[in-house]
């Protein structure tokens, strides 16, 4: 057996594990049923997200902040890469903006989610704590990113519509019309201000 598959085989013997402990989990959230929930209606059907405020209440606060002053509405899903996963949250379109501020990664937390399909996480560049207002969400385990993007949530409904999303590539020469996030509302919270904690 080669190198590579002796990884490989240890990389889903450690994955089937992550997935224990994330149905674990799930199975306590959806007992305390007091997560955040965010939907995101979108030109091709609706999309519920459960934020997970216990493992990235920062990323979570400065989502939902977002939310609620509307600054998703409108923007689109500019990266969508088969097999892989949906980019959305960028006010240019193309990957280089964000909300004029980063937030601090919670993705080195002992008690960190992993990417699995339906994951949410924050898009940032190479550097620490440069995530803002950009997301994507999975259409597979993707475990090269955990300890790397901060997941902070998951899709609860919708799947179906994140999958039938406009593939497209924005650095193509002519890449297909986007899909739009026609409006993103909260569904529910906790009671509490969310705010950002805005990387200084």
């Amino acid at each position: 057996m080669s190198g590579d598959s002796r990884q490989l085989r240890k990389d889903v013997g450690e994955y089937k594990e992550f997935w224990v402990q994330e149905q674990q989990l799930r199975q306590k959230e959806e007992a305390a049923d007091d997560l955040p929930r965010v939907k995101l209606t979108t030109n091709k059907g609706e999309i519920v997200i459960e934020l997970f405020e216990n493992e990235a209440p920062e990323t979570v606060g400065n989502f939902i902040s977002l939310v609620k002053k509307g600054f998703y509405d409108g923007l689109t899903f500019h990266r969508v890469i088969a097999g892989f996963m949906a980019q959305g949250g960028c006010p240019q379109g193309d990957g280089t903006g964000g909300p004029g501020y980063s937030i601090y990664d919670e993705c080195k937390r002992p008690d960190l989610r992993r990417h699995f399909r339906g994951s949410v996480s924050m898009a940032k560049t190479s550097a620490p704590d440069s995530g803002g207002s950009q997301f994507y969400i999975c259409f597979r385990p993707t475990p090269d990113l955990n300890g790397k993007h901060t997941v902070f949530g998951r899709v609860v409904e919708g799947m179906d519509v994140v999958d039938n999303l406009q593939r497209r590539d924005p650095n193509d020469k002519t890449p297909p019309t986007p899909d739009e996030i026609v409006k993103a509302e909260v569904l529910r919270d906790r009671g509490h201000e969310y705010l950002p904690h805005k990387v200084e």
